[in-house]
């Protein structure tokens, strides 16, 4: 793995111990922290977050084709992320997970992962 990688990966378990510390369960204050806030709010908090920035994604990188500041794009993802993460927390999942999954499927075309997903949602759906 690259020292660039690493480093990624390093960063993103930091702010996963921090999400986590931020659980209720685990006695985030939500007057203290906006992450406690967001979860003690429920899924629909986070859930509405995760939506809104997924929009200004798709904004700033339609803002980018045109002219518009391309790390905006940058910063909109990041945001994305960090409230995809809040989810990841809730549910009790870690960064670590995405990547292992995103490890299972390298290798595989998008198209065939697709494909395979269909046909176990098919088979989940008859049973």
């Amino acid at each position: 793995m690259s020292t660039e990688a690493r480093n990624a990966e390093d960063a993103l378990a930091r702010l996963a111990a921090v999400i986590e510390s931020r659980l209720p369960s685990r006695g985030g204050d939500p007057d203290k922290s906006y992450v406690a806030r967001l979860l003690q709010r429920g899924p629909d908090a986070f859930l509405k977050k995760i939506g809104e920035e997924a929009t200004e994604v798709v904004m700033a990188a339609k803002d980018a084709d045109h002219g518009g500041d391309r790390a905006k794009v940058v910063n909109e993802v990041a945001d994305l992320w960090f409230h995809s993460m809040v989810a990841l927390a809730h549910y009790g999942f870690s960064p670590a997970d995405v990547v292992a999954e995103l490890e299972r499927r390298e290798g595989t075309s998008g198209i065939e992962e697709k494909a395979l997903r269909k046909a176990q949602d098919r088979e989940a759906s008859n049973d």
